[in-house]
């Protein structure tokens, strides 16, 4: 059985129809352990009856990408700060 937990994104940002989701790994980087982060942000759509996804955005979705892209930022730098005050 699959774990499903893995194919989650940590975190998930909206604003409309613009998502931001941030995803985790770990990487050994120098003989310790890193946890790296990606960031996917897309765009949802109605084509008839079907959602479709891309990544491609009009210039009216440019404010709701940066606004996502931001919290996203935000969201990892502070996940970053509390880890290494715990250590």
């Amino acid at each position: 059985m699959e774990d499903t937990a893995k194919n989650k994104p940590n975190k998930v940002f909206q604003c409309g129809s613009i998502k931001a989701a941030i995803w985790s790994d770990s990487k050994v980087k120098n003989n310790t352990v890193v946890e790296v982060h990606s960031i996917k942000i897309n765009r949802s759509y109605r084509d008839g009856d079907e959602w479709r996804h891309t990544n491609s955005f009009n210039v009216e979705d440019l404010p709701k990408v940066a606004m996502v892209a931001t919290e996203a930022y935000k969201f990892i730098r502070v996940q970053e700060s509390e880890q290494n005050n715990t250590m």
